[in-house]
């Protein structure tokens, strides 16, 4: 194996959007470093069960305006 082409891995604390922390070890950042997370299971909604919304930005109901009077059978 080749010498020097690992990354450090290193104990860092990872603190949760609800102020919790824990340690962990990962090649992130250095030693003691913090890792402040801004969505974790704690506070996503695919976690927790809250509510989901699906964002297409109309692309569908616009497709179906366009093309939705189109069939592929033969008349």
């Amino acid at each position: 194996m080749k010498a020097d082409i690992h990354p450090d891995y290193h104990t860092i604390t990872v603190k949760m959007t609800d102020g919790t922390e824990f340690q962990t070890k990962s090649t992130w950042g250095k030693e003691g470093d913090t890792m402040n997370l801004e969505i974790d299971p704690t506070s996503h909604p695919a976690w927790t069960g809250g509510p989901q919304r699906i964002q297409d930005g109309g692309r569908v109901a616009k497709f179906n305006q366009r093309f939705g009077g189109l069939s592929l059978k033969k008349k």
